[in-house]
């Protein structure tokens, strides 16, 4: 009898390390090939094609479709039992159904890893759309739709790059024919797919994750914003490189160990960057290549956070401080190991390492890694939903991994902030970049004893409504009743928080604003009674519960909530100067977009609360405050192009033709990108 069988736990794909070109090279073709352990999930078949069923599992659907040739391939059938037998199809450049097989692995590998560092499961970011407008209404209703799946298009570009697309809740691979500026590089002419490089794959999966989290990140308000999504979505490619045991050995026995060197674990698309006419990797954490074709380790200058306003070069700045602060921490905890191999000296011998040796340094290598990574990814339920600096992000690092790990015995909170410092990183508003003055600080307890009840039965009845499902679509619509229903949090706020005199405590608390009475409200530029009845409107962007396990056993249990708040702003501007004009202010959504005058800006403020279920209580506010006008005048002078560097949004015309390389998040905008205004 078969039907007790349990099913499998993980399914087993092989796939490409890192890209197929160092399957070419004697020195990397026994490392480059691994077999990748996906969790087993039950596959449906996905109809539509003279060509079979795409896999299409709980997160994702494969379709592929290439509109140049205007035919489907024919679909990998992961769950054939000749397949199952051998880990899947062989990896293979010309052939199409591992290549759907490489993206699957490669997509749920970067999932599971966020939903580990997160303790929930991840959500794709909502379709929202506006119903269409009645006669005499001011305002259309906006409707929110789950996303189930992320759709994913191997062959979707007959071009060199690859994007995420946010308006399909898509990823599109492009191929094109290499052209190198040397022959002896890459072969001419030669095909190259995007969808066949873990690093790409990595990254346009975490520029999908990084919408479905904090939507307005795509907003480009200030130079960090658009360098944060590229840095960030580089630093998850980066680190799931150390989950390879086999070329972390290898690099580790090449390098001796000391990972400051050149190694193929610092850089990202190697075979991208050679084909479209380069001597290396598309980017490289560690170092790079001169105008002599020489490799150089980069030199940290803290001048150049001030300067450089280009959104890749700008993030790679994070990514080099990530990445030095990781060496460190590396470094330090592999000198044990060292002074015993050494007789204490620290000097190995000439030639190969010995083998125990190079297990024990990737081992360390490995775990720092993952540290890391997990530290990163859990720093985003610490960021403000909108206008993120990198400074934002150090304090985001620092504060979650105060609140897993509370001694920092390994010293890898001061690495960080050492790493950051190194490259000119700074955090305004902060006295000093000492550890504590970074933590974000603990908020005091002023709320009512009538607040903390309501507070307390919300958390409560949330925990048990939503913390024990675990099928997605039910936890979004679970979820987005809290927010929007009858009872939802919308009303428990109004009720409880800004109603009968207690804006001003409300307000000091989140960043927004509550003027009064409509007349007033509309003056600040902000919209009264929407999704509200009777104060300025407000949107609850997230609610999230993460349950997370610390290093000590601890169970961390938080509710991680968004409110964010929207305003227009407009300005004076003359030769020499940019002010806020105080009679200027105009409410979006009501203000024809030919109104607002010449000088104008949608200006968003509102915080993250993050919320102790253990003991229910508020444990952080990290706002960033709706009436800040030196922020105000800072994004108009970013929009402007006055800052320096590229102003284009995510979403302007101009930039998807420009591009010349994959990572791109930005593309055409189209009208369904309209409704992102509505929060």
């Amino acid at each position: 009898m078969t039907s007790n069988i349990a099913p499998p736990v993980v399914r087993k794909l092989r796939g490409y390390a890192i890209d197929p070109s160092l399957s070419t090279a004697l020195l990397t073709m026994n490392v480059n090939e691994l077999v990748y352990r996906v969790e087993w999930e039950e596959l449906d078949s996905r109809p539509g094609s003279s060509q079979g069923s795409f896999p299409a599992g709980e997160y994702l659907e494969i379709v592929d479709y290439d509109p140049a040739t205007g035919q489907f391939y024919e679909a990998v059938d992961l769950d054939h039992p000749h397949l199952l037998a051998q880990d899947g199809h062989a990896p293979s450049v010309s052939n199409p159904q591992f290549h759907q097989q490489m993206v699957y692995a490669v997509v749920m590998t970067t999932i599971k890893n966020f939903e580990q560092a997160l303790g929930r499961k991840v959500q794709w970011a909502e379709n929202i759309r506006y119903s269409e407008q009645q006669d005499g209404e001011e305002r259309s209703e906006v409707i929110f739709e789950f996303v189930p799946r992320l759709r994913i298009y191997p062959h979707g570009l007959r071009q060199a790059n690859a994007f995420y697309d946010p308006n399909k809740k898509a990823l599109l691979f492009g191929y094109f024919s290499a052209s190198p500026a040397d022959p002896r590089l890459q072969l001419p002419a030669e095909t190259v797919f995007t969808c066949l490089s873990h690093d790409i794959i990595a990254h346009e999966t975490t520029h999908a994750l990084l919408d479905g989290f904090h939507r307005r990140y795509i907003d480009a308000t200030h130079p960090d914003t658009r360098a944060f999504h590229e840095a960030f979505a580089d630093i998850v490619a980066l680190f799931q490189h150390f989950s390879f045991p086999d070329v972390l050995k290898h690099q580790i026995a090449q390098t001796r160990g000391d990972l400051k060197q050149q190694n193929l674990l610092g850089q990202l698309a190697q075979q991208f960057g050679k084909a479209v006419g380069g001597y290396g990797s598309l980017r490289d954490a560690i170092g790079g290549y001169d105008k002599d074709n020489n490799w150089r380790p980069h030199t940290p200058d803290p001048k150049a956070y001030r300067t450089v306003m280009d959104f890749h070069t700008r993030g790679s700045i994070l990514v080099a401080a990530v990445f030095d602060a990781f060496l460190s921490i590396y470094q330090h905890r592999v000198r044990r190991v060292m002074r015993i191999a050494t007789g204490g000296t620290g000097l190995l011998p000439e030639g190969e390492l010995h083998p125990d040796l190079v297990d024990e340094m990737a081992e360390t290598a490995a775990k720092t890694a993952g540290d890391v990574l997990r530290i990163c990814i859990r720093a985003l339920d610490y960021c403000p939903p909108m206008d993120i600096t990198f400074g934002d992000y150090l304090r985001a690092i620092i504060t979650a991994d105060f609140d897993m790990v509370a001694e920092d015995s390994r010293g890898y909170r001061v690495a960080f902030v050492e790493a950051f410092q190194k490259w000119g990183i700074s955090v305004v508003g902060i006295k000093s970049m000492a550890v504590e003055d970074l933590l974000h600080e603990l908020h005091p307890d002023k709320l009512s004893s009538d607040q903390q009840k309501q507070l307390g039965a919300f958390l409560r009845k949330l925990k048990e409504s939503v913390g024990y499902l675990t099928d997605r679509k039910q936890i979004y619509e679970k979820t987005k009743s809290f927010i929007r229903g009858r009872l939802g949090l919308h009303k428990r706020i109004e009720a409880k928080f800004v109603a009968s005199g207690k804006e001003d405590n409300f307000a000091e608390l989140t960043g927004l604003m509550f003027p009064g009475a409509q007349e007033a409200t509309e003056k600040q530029g902000l919209e009264f009674a929407y999704l509200t009845t009777q104060t300025a409107s407000y949107a609850v962007g997230n609610v999230w519960l993460a349950n997370r396990v610390t290093p000590d056993g601890r169970i961390v249990n938080h509710v991680v909530v968004t409110l964010i708040q929207k305003r227009g702003i407009r300005f004076d501007v003359t030769s020499n100067s940019v002010t806020v004009r105080e009679d200027g202010f105009f409410v979006p959504d009501k203000t024809p977009r030919h109104k607002r005058g010449a000088h104008h800006i949608i200006f968003r403020g509102g915080c993250t609360l993050i919320f102790d279920l253990n003991t229910m209580r508020l444990r952080y506010s990290i706002k960033k405050d709706i009436d800040d006008r030196e922020r105000m005048i800072r994004q108009f002078k970013y929009e402007q192009g006055m800052l320096g560097g590229d102003s284009d949004t995510y979403f302007a015309s101009a930039t998807m033709n420009a591009l010349a390389g994959p990572f791109a998040f930005m593309h055409s905008h189209t009208a369904g990108s309209e409704a992102q205004d509505d929060q």
